[in-house]
């Protein structure tokens, strides 16, 4: 039978980072407080021409660098970060990328989790097409405001997915564990900027809500947590992870998990959240390419367990397998120099970025350019975003 899941797979985030040493100075607390507290080193920091269509096409682009395009005839696109209400981000990046006009294409929400609703919805059309591709996108900008709370844990990143048949990276197994309840741990009217966030509440939800998932998937699968060689997390902060791991550890009879076990199943899954912070939906997919870019081993046949969580909420759980040769597929190379390269930025700027005035009178007015990707936005006018390719 034929295997599905993802074929390719990249990211993209801002080429501004600051670090959180910087911000605990700028706020007057220890920085420990985020290196330690949050387990968080850095914050990526978009410019004012960037944002989650530019971030999306970057990802994107190198996601299908060896793809015939024509074979793409789904771009689906999650985000909590909508630029407009009613026109779907993706159709953009579809024009950005020059992809082909028979080609259906939409924007999925619920808070963290669509990326993974999305590579759900895929499946199915995968399997009745399997000579066909789908393209999902994933892309956030985490915002909870200058000196709240969360501001802390902002960031901002695209993942950018081919999913098919007989996938070169993860075939995703069937079986999952999904639950839906209505809570108020993290919402963002329309009229808001930025999220409204109960950090306790939501951290508690995230706990109990992988137990439940867990156990349905556990059920249905009759997996237990000892046939899974590697976990990746929806990741707010690092820190937060390490704790719902050894959370669930416990729930399946393991009393106390040891450092070096932590380390071992998490493997390097969070260290590209520590570099950049909250990506929001690419969050989770993030973690596997951190994992699968960072890993020295050979992960070939290693089965992974996946953990995605939408505040409101939503959470599942579900599992897959790395494919043999996963290597060459990988756009390992990319992610470093694009990590490497990143310029640091000072409190000022970082503000300055922050509050960056977007007209909102439909006058024209030309972005400043900064350091991005292959594509920025250029201008709005007409209460219309104009894109353009970097040349």
């Amino acid at each position: 039978m034929d295997k599905f899941g993802i074929d390719t797979l990249s990211f993209y985030t801002a080429s501004y980072t600051l670090d959180l040493v910087t911000l605990a100075n700028a706020r007057g607390v220890d920085p420990e407080k985020y290196a330690v507290g949050l387990g968080q080193r850095k914050m990526a920091v978009p410019p004012p021409d960037e944002d989650i269509v530019t971030m999306a096409a970057n990802a994107a682009s190198r996601a299908l660098r060896d793809i015939d395009v024509n074979t793409i005839e789904i771009v689906l696109f999650a985000t909590e970060s909508g630029i407009d209400q009613s026109k779907a981000a993706g159709i953009y990046v579809h024009d950005l990328l020059g992809l082909p006009a028979r080609c259906r294409v939409i924007e999925l929400k619920q808070a963290c989790y669509s990326a993974t609703l999305a590579l759900q919805l895929a499946l199915p059309f995968l399997r009745q097409y399997p000579n066909k591709k789908v393209l999902l996108i994933a892309s956030d900008i985490a915002r909870y405001g200058l000196n709240t709370s969360g501001e802390s844990s902002q960031g901002c990143g695209a993942i950018a997915m081919v999913l098919s048949a007989n996938p070169r990276i993860l075939a995703l197994e069937p079986e999952y564990g999904v639950v839906t309840e209505s809570v108020m741990d993290f919402w963002r009217p329309n009229y808001s900027d930025t999220a409204f966030v109960d950090g306790k509440y939501s951290s508690k939800l995230y706990l109990n809500t992988l137990e439940k998932c867990w156990q349905q998937y556990h059920t249905l699968s009759g997996r237990n947590f000892s046939d899974h060689n590697f976990f990746c997390y929806h990741t707010p902060v690092p820190r937060l992870v390490e704790k719902a791991h050894a959370y669930l550890a416990r729930v399946n009879g393991h009393e106390r998990l040891s450092d070096e076990l932590l380390v071992r199943h998490l493997g390097a899954s969070l260290e590209y959240g520590r570099q950049i912070g909250n990506s929001y939906t690419a969050s989770l997919y993030i973690s596997l390419t951190s994992l699968l870019d960072l890993t020295q081993e050979d992960l070939s046949l290693k089965r992974i367990g996946f953990y995605s969580y939408g505040s409101g909420c939503i959470g599942e759980y579900f599992s897959g397998i790395i494919q043999s040769g996963y290597q060459q597929a990988l756009d390992k190379d990319y992610h470093k120099k694009m990590l490497e390269q990143r310029l640091v930025i000072n409190y000022s700027d970082y503000e300055t970025f922050y509050s960056f005035p977007y007209p909102e009178d439909g006058s024209y007015y030309q972005i400043p350019q900064h350091k991005t990707g292959d594509f920025r936005l250029a201008s709005l006018t007409d209460h219309k975003r104009i894109y353009e390719k970097v040349v």
